[in-house]
């Protein structure tokens, strides 16, 4: 079953975060995911919510999506991304077919 890791992303040094930027592709590749939503800033249609920017990756398993996470070469981006945004992150099941 198909795994969406959902972030929600203000951005606070974006010089630095072009690094991630540029990088984490590649692991989200290794780990078999793929883009749905990339950065778009999101309209919101009911409640208070108010994100700035977007993010939503597929992966193929919840698995792969945690090992996505816990990637050791990954987590100097991880940290790039914690230094120079604020973000929140779900990781959702999809429906089965």
């Amino acid at each position: 079953m198909s795994a969406y890791l959902v972030l929600d992303i203000s951005i606070h040094d974006f010089r630095r975060f072009q690094v991630y930027i540029k990088n984490i592709p590649e692991f989200i590749e290794k780990h078999q995911g793929k883009y749905i939503v990339q950065g778009v800033e999101p309209e919101v249609m009911e409640g208070d919510w108010s994100p700035e920017r977007m993010v939503i990756l597929e992966f193929l398993s919840r698995d792969h999506a945690k090992n996505f996470l816990a990637d050791p070469e990954a987590q100097n981006l991880f940290k790039i991304r914690h230094n120079s945004t604020t973000s929140k992150l779900l990781l959702l099941e999809g429906a089965e077919p």
